[in-house]
C-alpha cells in the first residue's frame, strides 16, 4: 500500500450509522468505497442504489468475493462488533468499530490482542473526540477541576440493544477521561428504564485521583435534544456546545475586583461587562465530526501511525461505563427498584 492511493474500504451495517459512513466515504478522495454488508434486504437495496456498490447479505459471502478490501468499517449492533471485528482483524483488515468498542472487557481484549497480533489498525469510533470544538480546547487545557456534562436526546427506536449509558454517555466518558488525564477513584450512578426495557436515563458522579470531579446526565428520554460539556479550572470557565461546535471561555484577570463587580451588577450596567472577566469565543475550524473521523482513521491505515484515539481509549471509556452500569444495578438493587 502506497500513501496517495484511495483506501478500498467496505462499511458492515447500513443501519443510521452505517448509512452515515457511506456518505461520508463516498465524499472523500482518500477512500475507495467497495461494498457494504447489511442482511435487511430493504436498507441493502437502498445502500446498493444510492452508492452502486455490491452489498452482500453476510460478512462471510463479502470475505469470499474478490474485493481487495484493505479497512472496514464497524456499524453492527454492539453485540457482533466482537465478532464482526475479529474476523475482519484475522482477514487482514484494519478497523473502525463503532462506540463502544465492545459489549465487555473480555471481547475489548480479544479484539485488541488480535489487532496486535495481525498488526492491524483498531479504532473506536468516539466521534466527539473530532468534534471541532473538542479539538480546539484539548490544546488548552488548563487543569481541569469539575466537569458538568449533559446529552439528551429524544426517544427513538434506534439503539435499543443497549442502555443510556454505552448509547449516549459514553461519548462524554471518553472526552472526560481524556481531559481529566487521571485515574477514576470513585464512582456513583443511579438510572431509570423508562420507555426501554434498559437504563434510558442516567446520572453519574466521578472523582478522579487528581481530585478532578465530573458529574454527568444523559437521557433518551427526554423532549429538547442537549450535547454539552462544561468545566471550570483556576480562574476559567468553559463551555463547549459539541452540536454547535463552538466554545465559550471566560475568565477572570488578575485585576477583577470583587466589590467593582457588585457595584456594577447593583447598577444593571452590563454594557462593557464586569470588570477583571473577559469572555472569549475560540476560533474554531468547521468541520463535521464524522468525516474527520474518517480522515483521521485513512491516514492511519494508509501510513500505520496508530490513530489518535486509540482501541485502549475506547476500551478505558467502555470500563469506566460497565462500572457505571454495575453502580446503578447496585443502586437498584438496594433501593427495591428493580422489579
Amino acid at each position: 500500500m502506497t500513501e496517495n492511493h484511495p483506501v478500498r474500504i467496505a462499511v458492515i451495517g447500513a443501519g443510521v450509522f452505517g448509512s452515515n459512513h457511506l456518505r461520508v466515504l463516498n465524499e472523500l478522495p482518500q477512500a475507495a468505497l467497495v461494498a457494504a454488508v447489511e442482511p435487511d434486504s430493504t436498507r441493502a437495496a437502498a445502500a446498493g442504489g444510492q452508492f452502486r456498490i455490491p452489498v452482500f447479505p453476510s460478512l462471510d459471502a463479502a470475505l469470499c468475493a474478490d474485493l481487495a478490501v484493505e479497512a472496514a468499517i464497524v456499524a453492527v449492533p454492539t453485540m457482533y462488533h466482537c465478532h464482526v471485528a475479529s474476523q475482519l482483524l484475522a482477514a487482514g483488515i484494519d478497523c473502525l468499530v463503532e462506540k463502544p468498542l465492545a459489549a465487555s472487557l473480555d471481547e475489548a481484549d480479544r479484539m485488541i490482542a488480535l489487532a496486535d497480533r495481525h498488526q492491524r489498525i483498531l479504532q473506536p469510533g468516539h466521534l466527539e473526540r473530532f468534534n471541532p470544538a473538542v479539538l480546539t480546547m484539548q490544546q488548552d487545557l488548563r487543569g481541569p477541576m469539575f466537569f458538568e456534562a449533559h446529552r439528551l436526546s429524544i426517544f427513538t427506536p434506534r439503539s435499543l440493544d443497549v442502555d443510556v449509558v454505552l448509547d449516549l454517555m459514553i461519548h462524554d466518558l471518553d472526552v472526560v477521561l481524556r481531559f481529566a488525564d487521571s485515574p477514576v477513584r470513585e464512582l456513583r450512578a443511579v438510572g431509570l428504564p423508562i420507555l426501554s426495557g434498559k437504563v434510558d436515563i442516567a446520572n453519574v458522579r466521578v472523582e478522579f485521583e487528581s481530585g478532578c470531579v465530573a458529574n454527568f446526565t444523559a437521557s433518551r428520554v427526554s423532549t429538547e435534544r442537549v450535547r454539552k460539556l462544561r468545566y471550570f479550572e483556576p480562574g476559567r470557565y468553559v463551555s463547549i456546545d459539541y452540536a454547535r461546535r463552538d466554545a465559550l471561555v471566560i475568565g477572570v484577570d488578575r485585576n477583577f475586583d470583587l466589590a467593582s463587580a457588585m457595584r456594577v451588577g447593583a447598577a444593571e450596567d452590563f454594557t462593557h461587562g464586569l470588570p477583571g472577566l473577559h469572555f472569549d469565543k475560540p476560533t474554531i475550524a468547521a468541520g463535521e465530526p464524522l468525516r474527520l473521523e474518517l480522515e483521521s482513521f485513512l491516514d492511519s491505515v494508509r501510513t500505520r501511525r496508530q490513530p489518535p484515539v486509540t482501541a485502549q481509549h475506547g476500551r478505558a471509556a467502555l470500563a469506566l461505563a460497565l462500572a457505571i452500569q454495575q453502580q446503578m444495578e447496585d443502586h437498584a438493587r438496594v433501593t427495591g427498584l428493580h422489579p
